[in-house]
């Protein structure tokens, strides 16, 4: 049995992904901040209790996809290893800050969408290289329903769109 400290975080990106190196290794930090809702029978309402600050290391391709991917202000959820570091600031005094280092990040689909592209290769030596459209957020519509269709599936040919002629119309005259 392991001795780590698994967590799963919902909350708002604080910062865009900083980037960093540690020798040969990549890395990518940003701060979470998740404010608890309470709800309050007595007056019915919502209270937002204290926001609590996490600082999030994703290390290497994990790393690098959070840089390109999130930015400030974005919902996510962060599951990963859990760690309390004690420092401290410049006047002297200890600082406890809690720390999670990302095994996954991605959006909180329960606030918004997203769009996913994958990526080129499979290894660790993947340096992002996004595998159709040139650029995230870009894809062929053409590839995208060619995803979809069942293994061993024929192509279905293209038909026309309501009040309009369009390849496969046999209406036309």
């Amino acid at each position: 049995m392991s001795s780590d400290v698994i967590v799963t975080l919902e909350g708002w990106v604080g910062n865009d992904p900083q980037s960093f190196s540690a020798g040969e290794v990549s890395l990518a930090k940003f701060r979470l901040g998740h404010t608890p809702r309470r709800f309050r029978r007595q007056t019915g309402d919502w209270e937002n209790g204290e926001t609590q600050w996490f600082t999030v290391t994703a290390w290497r391709q994990l790393g690098a996809h959070c840089v390109r991917s999130i930015h400030k202000g974005d919902p996510v959820i962060v599951r990963g290893r859990l760690t309390q570091r004690t420092w401290q600031n410049k006047a002297g005094e200890d600082v406890v800050s809690l720390e999670v280092e990302a095994l996954s990040v991605g959006h909180d689909l329960s606030m918004g969408i997203s769009n996913f592209v994958k990526t080129v290769g499979l290894g660790r030596g993947d340096n992002g290289q996004v595998s159709r459209g040139g650029q995230a957020g870009q894809v062929d519509a053409v590839d995208v329903v060619a995803d979809w269709r069942a293994p061993g599936a024929e192509p279905e040919k293209p038909t026309a769109l309501a009040g309009g002629e369009g390849p496969g119309d046999s209406s036309a005259a």
